[in-house]
């Protein structure tokens, strides 16, 4: 039976529910879409549960009635300012002269032993890479001969309460989170190539409410972070400085919106009706791309400091990939190429078959990772979530019911 996987993307302006089959080519055909407007989420944390609850449930409900599948787990995304992490070494002696699974798992269990705050949750364990014997550089230590073997992880943790908080909120739908899985390392499914994961690349998911990175060397993730800034400041600085309502400003901002101020004529207006004017005035689009443009400016300055703040500012070749919503303002690669210093290009999911219309975009690259996410593990690190595809058992109106082999490898 063809594999069914499930993704919930809950972001601060909207809720993406995608069900997908896995078929012979590998592909994902996208069987059914459920989106709705967020409610009570803001920056990424849940700030009403019973609005969040609520848009979760009609969510999913609409993707079930596309599919004509009833929708029991899923992988949900993650994303907040909670969000932290930091690099882990773990070692194992080599109990039979030969690398097993079970040598490989107890190297985890040493680098997953950090000392974590009891408010702290860990959600993912990235193998970076193992050594054996001093010898580093290995991708797949099993099978191969030794008397040590060390694995070096990235390992990222939330705030549990933050994290319970959002399990309820999709609990109360109906649903089991198999795993949460942190919004950039599901762009990157979608979004990366090989090549540039190995050269050195920084993903940077721009959203309504938070920007949120991860930085891949030599094929693996060295570092991530979540920034609690993201397309609502732009909007909320249109909005303030043309004294409009917010809904009119994000309006604007997606019609007539520009990131680049000397991209556009000064001879150029739009009408609008702002708060205390009983008729409709004349803005000029220079002003607007004037608001965009500092604040886009600053949500760059943020993401270079945390670059450099990472230590891994010189190992980017390949640049900076720029998805989500708020990368779809025109003018912002060249913002973003100007504040970082490096080559910049805008992605999106490409090549999805099925009911894609709209998820072409790149405010849709987490809800599409999420589902890639699910079907492809790499062998040798299975963290990454990339690579060989692992059979998933399906059952009918069960989702993932035969995932629990897989999750098992991924959780902490």
């Amino acid at each position: 039976m063809d594999e069914i996987v499930v993704g919930i993307d809950v972001g601060t302006t909207k809720i993406c529910t995608l069900v997908g089959r896995v078929e012979a080519s590998e592909s994902i055909r996208i069987l059914g879409v459920g989106i709705e407007p967020s409610d009570g989420i803001k920056k990424g944390n849940i700030v009403d549960l019973a609005a969040a609850s609520q848009a979760i449930t009609r969510s999913v409900e609409r993707a079930e009635q596309t599919s004509g599948l009833e929708i029991t787990q899923a992988l949900v995304s993650l994303a907040g300012a909670h969000v932290s992490s930091v690099n882990s070494r773990g070692v194992s002696p080599i109990t039979g002269g030969i690398v097993d699974a079970a040598d490989v798992a107890r190297a985890l269990d040493q680098a997953r032993a950090i000392a974590i705050p009891p408010d702290r949750e860990i959600i993912h364990v990235i193998q970076r890479g193992f050594s054996i014997d001093g010898q580093d550089g290995i991708r797949q230590p099993i099978g191969l001969h030794g008397y040590k073997v060390e694995v070096e992880t990235h390992i990222i943790t939330a705030a549990a309460a933050t994290v319970d908080n959002l399990r309820q909120c999709v609990g109360a739908a109906g649903i089991k989170e198999m795993q949460f899985v942190l919004n950039p390392l599901a762009s990157g499914e979608v979004t990366l190539t090989d090549q540039e994961r190995q050269m050195g690349v920084a993903i940077c998911d721009i959203g309504g409410g938070t920007t949120d990175l991860a930085i891949y060397v030599n094929g693996d993730v060295w570092h991530t972070m979540v920034l609690a800034v993201g397309g609502n400041h732009v909007t909320q600085d249109i909005a303030h400085g043309l004294r409009l309502s917010f809904h009119q400003a994000e309006e604007i901002k997606k019609q007539q919106g520009h990131a680049l101020c000397s991209q556009v004529g000064p001879e150029e207006y739009f009408g609008i009706r702002p708060f205390g004017e009983e008729k409709p005035v004349q803005i000029n689009r220079q002003d607007l791309a004037h608001i965009i443009e500092a604040r886009v400016g600053e949500i760059f300055k943020l993401i270079l400091q945390e670059i450099k703040r990472s230590g891994y500012d010189g190992l980017l070749p390949a640049g900076i990939v720029l998805t989500g919503g708020t990368s779809m303002l025109p003018g912002i690669k060249s913002v973003a190429s100007e504040v970082l210093g490096l080559p910049v290009r805008s992605a999106q999911p490409e090549n999805l078959v099925g009911l894609v219309d709209k998820l072409d975009s790149p405010a849709y690259s987490t809800s599409v990772g999420l589902l890639h996410w699910a079907v492809s593990v790499q062998e040798a690190h299975p963290q990454t979530g990339r690579g060989r595809k692992r059979r998933v058992e399906g059952a009918k109106h069960m989702l993932f019911s035969g995932l629990m082999d897989w999750i098992k490898r991924l959780l902490p």
